[in-house]
Parts: structure tokens; sequence; C-alpha cells
């Protein structure tokens, strides 16, 4: 064991070493990243076995605890018209909780491999495995302006394997189709069956629309198929205030169920190192039948605010979130249910 963890180090030390003396060389390669840690204390003081607490969207699940998130490293380079982007973490954030995990219980995740190449400079292509176009936010905290996710953004896909074809129109319209695995895998076992596609629209001069649609094997664990209808669009009105939307709707086929719901998002830069923020999300599961018994969808509202306090490339994210769900989907300390969660975190991300 210790022979392995010197070899993964020695691995990890080379790569980045490389990468770097390589970085000196040509000015072609970046190297970017991130790492972050956070505190959360759930109000409720209600804790599981396995340490984590109410509100079960991804990331910052830790009671009472300071926790770790995830190191990621990024390297991307572009020669003429090929390039390649290559992305792996290190932690819990990216390890453990993006879903992919790989064979042998491996101790990174992988985020990003894929291809590209311009054809014109109006049509791209690229291939391999890629973070998902469906939805607002990303894995990568640096990509976030709320240091814990929605439920939107929980329910996935995480990240896209296939290929993909862009072509703009214009400066303001694009367009993408492209063909996937099924979700958050980099093999496809029951061979390629997703359809995607992504309308970018940008109306106004820091106003972007993006109309996104997927279809195929059902996610996760249904026999239909299923399909996401997704809009993701922001619009940075003022230097200092943007407002962001996300709404999205997923039906499984023989009505397995699925989801729908919605976030609205709303910045404001009181100056270049206070920010704060606040979202505010609905979110439902949908009936879904079971033989002939029907199983009623349960909702839940949810507000969070953050601020973003930033010195240099370090950002720390103080934050209040407040859930209540239309059933009782959460827990006292004394283990009894309730319909209201609510908690507190503070993370660091320091950006690279």
């Amino acid at each position: 064991m210790k022979f392995i963890t010197k070899l993964y180090s020695t691995l990890i030390f080379c790569i980045i070493t490389c990468a770097a003396s390589a970085q000196e060389e040509s000015n072609n390669l970046t190297i970017t990243g991130s790492a972050d840690l956070y505190y959360k204390y759930d109000f409720s003081g209600y804790r599981a076995e396995d340490g984590t607490s109410n509100i079960p969207t991804s990331f910052a699940n830790e009671q009472n605890s300071i926790s770790l998130g995830m190191l990621d490293l990024a390297i991307s380079k572009k020669i003429d018209k090929a390039s390649f982007v290559g992305e792996v973490s290190f932690g819990p954030r990216g390890q453990e909780q993006s879903l992919l995990a790989g064979k042998g219980g491996d101790s990174f995740h992988l985020q990003n491999l894929y291809v590209s190449y311009d054809f014109t400079d109006k049509f791209s292509m690229t291939a391999g495995f890629m973070g998902t176009f469906i939805g607002y936010e990303i894995i990568s905290p640096i990509g976030n302006f709320n240091y814990s996710t929605s439920y939107l953004f929980s329910m996935g896909p995480f990240q896209n394997a296939g290929i993909k074809g862009t072509y703009a129109f214009s400066d303001k319209v694009s367009l993408m189709v492209g063909l996937f695995n099924d979700w958050n895998v980099t093999e496809d076992f029951n061979g390629v069956s997703h359809i995607g596609a992504q309308l970018h629209v940008s109306p106004l001069t820091g106003w972007d629309a993006y109309f996104n649609f997927l279809n195929g094997h059902a996610a996760p664990d249904a026999s239909g198929t299923g399909t996401i209808l997704d809009l993701t669009t922001s619009y940075q009105i003022t230097e200092a205030f943007k407002l962001g939307l996300n709404g999205a709707n997923y039906k499984i086929s023989d009505e397995e169920g699925g989801y729908h719901g919605g976030a609205l998002y709303a910045q404001y830069a009181f100056t270049d190192v206070v920010s704060l923020g606040i979202r505010g999300e609905y979110f439902k599961n949908k009936d879904a039948k079971d033989g002939e018994t029907t199983i009623s969808g349960s909702s839940v509202k949810a507000v969070t605010l953050s601020s973003n306090i930033k010195a240099g490339p370090l950002t720390v994210i103080p934050e209040i979130r407040l859930d209540k769900g239309s059933s009782e989907l959460f827990m006292k300390k004394d283990l009894s249910p309730t319909k209201n969660a609510s908690q507190f975190t503070i993370a660091a991300v320091y950006a690279f």
C-alpha cells in the first residue's frame, strides 16, 4: 500500500512538473484548477451514521465537520485547429460525489478528457468525455456562486461521453448536435443511445440563453426512455447586477416518473471584493407507477443566501440555506421527521 501511495505521488508530481516545464516552452499549454474545503452545520443537529445530515444535494453534506472538497487539475492545449482538454480531481467532491468511480476504486475522478477540431471558423467537432451541457451549475466550485448545489444539478447528468458538432451561424446564434453514452459513464454497455442538442442565443450584450435537449435510456435506474428539456440563461444587467435562471423537465416513458423544477439566481457585487447572491428553487419529483400502484412525488422549496468574499485567487463563501418539503423529507436530532431543514456553510475556494 505504501508503495502504491508513493507511486501515485511520484506520478502526480511528474505530471505537474512536466506540464509546468512544457508551459514555459509553449504559451499554448494552459494549467488551471482549484482547491476547496468547507465547514457545515445543520441547525437541527441531525447527524447520520455516515456523518451526513439533511438537504441531500451534491457536496457539502458532512455535519459539524471541517471537510474536504477536492483538488482539481486541468490541462489544455491548442495547436492550429486541434485542441485537447484533460481534467482530473482528487477528494470527496470529485471522487466520491460526482457519480463516476474508477475501476477498482481509483483515487481520482475523471472530469473531462476530450479532443476538438475546428474545421472552419464556424464549425467544430468534439469527441470524448465532457462536462454536461445540461443545467446552470457545474461540479467545480469556481464555476458556481453558491457553494451548496441545487436539486436540479444533483439530479444530473454530470458528464456526457460522446461526439458533437457545433455550428456558429453568427456571434449571437449557434447550434450543437451530438450522440452520447448513458449519463456519467465513459463506456456504454447498452450502446450509444442518447441524442442531444443545444441552441445558444445571445440577444443582447451580456445576455446568453441555452435551450438544451437530451433523449435516451432513462437514468438513473429505469427501463424506459428519458427526455430532458432544459433552459439555462443569465443576463449581466449591469457591471454589478446579474440574473440567472434554470428550468428543466425530465420525463421517463411508461409512467416511471421524472422531475421538473426551476431555480432563479440573483447576484450583486457591492465592490470588487464582496458580492451577495440568492438562489430560490422549486423542485418536484413526478408521480410514478410501480405496477398498479401510483407513488406520489414530493416537492421541495429552497432558498440559499451566499456571499463571495475575494482575496486574490481565494474566495470565502459564507452561506445560509433554508429548505421546506411538501412532506416530511428531513430529520430532527431525535430522529423524528420534519418538513423543514436549515444549514450554515462556510467554504474556502482557491482558484489557479
